[in-house]
């Protein structure tokens, strides 16, 4: 399964956060390619970690550990390396940071919150100083907190653009929004967009000048939101919107390209795009769409993944940690992590590279960022709400239609902030289940014994569900905490049972209804 990058800090230095102090500078060994000749950290270091799930990084991760260890003679690290994503490695650490890995990767809009829960040690000023001069300045700011970085950066790729078929669609005509729905449709291929998925919907009102700011308090509660999706330049938004939804060449699966002209995607997806596009891939950002004669360039989400460092109390080990993850986040090994996976670099030197340099992709992605907003914090609940709009969009006969979705988008939110305690702490069933599709959460019933029990839900094979709290993402189960969704094995009438030890263990299981 998770806006400005200056309203977060704003956010923070409203709130009062109270941040952790950078590390005190101590000898370091070095995190380049010369030998470190002080002993003064030299010593056996036991360290867990967590790092992305996908195949091979955590190979590549204890590789780059042994390159550390080999500059570095008499530091010896035993690492215990788990894969876990970087979407939801954030919210595992805040919830029991004593238990949490020294060091893991995690996407930037967790920032504020793992601050908050005291979760990150600020590097030393020197580091700072190295992490400034040595990333992009998108990147420097998501690791930032009130002026002080907090973690290191990893990546500058986390955002999406156009992936294209050059035989059909012009460079002109990919510059337009309607120019490409016509090709699409002229050729019978699809135009594949995820405006059901809330993180692309949003690309939409960003558009058109639209903003959905989220504020916390100091307990990383959610306490207003700026927003103003239900306006003017918001009905304008779901025109354009339309306009794509209702086409015959529309598909909402951006995860796939068969049949496709076009693919609204990531990095993620650059070896399926070059697969399927062959010799005529095109790649660029997204087009613009006029609406009443105004013409407004299609926006959307940026991020970055970053890798914090937890707090220590053994200040050789800190320092030590800290100068394992400059290394494990250097120009060298962002390099790494490209020619393997195609991440793209934060590190300036490393973008400058011939090869990143030459990344279609990569090309792509960085022409539009510059209409992008890097995600903040938003509430969890968000992304049911507003995903719901691509879909309206698309049903909707007239303007009415659309400013009812819009009314109905207000509500919704309004709602999170009447919320009762109970309603917070509740939790329900939610997939797509019962005729509905991960937007309707199914009561469970609290037992008092730390299980909750849904009613007889009437499910079939290959359906999806999870359980969550509070009508929201951030604490919820699949086959783990935070995990991959429970999939219906068999046709039948079920009741769902969650035991819960209140914080990250859990277990949820089908029970068959006489």
């Amino acid at each position: 399964m998770k806006k400005i990058i200056a309203l977060v800090l704003v956010l923070v230095m409203a709130l009062g956060i109270v941040a952790c102090a950078p590390a005190t500078e101590t000898p370091t060994p070095t995190t380049g390619g010369t030998t470190n000749t002080g002993s003064d950290l030299s010593g056996t270091y036991d360290i867990t970690m967590w790092v992305s799930e996908i195949d091979g990084v955590a190979a590549l991760t204890q590789e780059m550990i042994d390159a550390f260890e080999a500059a570095n003679p008499g530091i010896v690290i035993n690492a215990q390396i788990e894969g876990v994503t970087e979407a939801d490695a954030g919210s595992k650490v805040v919830a029991d940071v004593a238990s949490a890995p020294d060091i893991y990767c995690f996407a930037q809009d967790q920032l504020a919150r793992l601050v908050q829960a005291a979760a990150l040690a600020a590097p030393g000023q020197k580091a700072q100083a190295t992490i400034k001069a040595n990333n992009d300045a998108g990147s420097v700011a998501a690791a930032s907190v009130a002026g002080t970085i907090y973690a290191y950066p990893m990546t500058s790729d986390n955002g999406y653009y156009m992936y294209y078929d050059k035989s059909i669609i012009s460079d002109e005509d990919a510059e337009s929004l309607e120019k490409i729905i016509a090709a699409c449709e002229a050729n019978n291929v699809k135009f594949r967009y995820a405006l059901e998925n809330a993180w692309y919907t949003a690309s939409f009102f960003f558009a058109t000048g639209c903003k959905s700011n989220w504020s916390m308090n100091e307990a990383g509660e959610f306490t207003s939101v700026d927003d103003d999706f239900n306006s003017a330049a918001g009905l304008a938004a779901m025109k354009g919107m339309q306009k794509l939804a209702q086409s015959t060449c529309y598909d909402s699966n951006a995860d796939i390209f068969t049949d496709a002209g076009v693919v609204i995607t990531g990095i993620w997806n650059a070896n399926a795009a070059a697969d399927h596009f062959g010799e005529n891939l095109g790649a660029t950002d997204l087009p613009s769409f006029e609406v009443d004669g105004t013409s407004y360039h299609l926006g959307s989400y940026t991020g970055n993944k970053l890798m914090g460092v937890k707090p220590q109390t053994d200040a050789k080990k800190a320092a030590v940690l800290s100068q394992l993850a400059q290394f494990l986040t250097n120009e060298e090994n962002q390099m790494k992590r490209y020619e393997k996976y195609q991440w793209g670099p934060s590190n300036k030197a490393a973008q400058a590279s011939e090869s990143v340099q030459a990344n279609t992709s990569l090309a792509a992605l960085a022409k539009q960022n510059e209409y992008g907003q890097p995600q903040g914090q938003i509430h969890g609940s968000w992304w049911d709400i507003a995903k719901v709009l691509g879909a309206d969009a698309k049903a909707a006969a007239d303007d009415a239609a659309l400013q009812t979705a819009l009314d109905n988008y207000t509500t919704a939110i309004s709602g999170l902030f009447s919320m009762t305690e109970d309603q917070k702490n509740a939790w329900g069933v939610i997939g797509n289940i019962c005729n509905t599709n991960w937007d309707t959460d199914f009561a469970m019933t609290d037992n008092g014994d730390g299980t909750y029990i849904s009613e007889v839900l009437e499910l079939k094979a290959g359906e999806e569900f999870k359980v969550r709290q509070g009508a929201s993402w951030d604490v919820n189960f699949g086959v783990e905490f935070n995990g991959a969704n429970i999939v219906v094995e068999a046709d039948g009438k079920y009741q769902v049972k969650l035991t819960w030890d209140g914080a990250q263990t859990g277990t949820v299981e089908l029970i068959p209804a006489e």
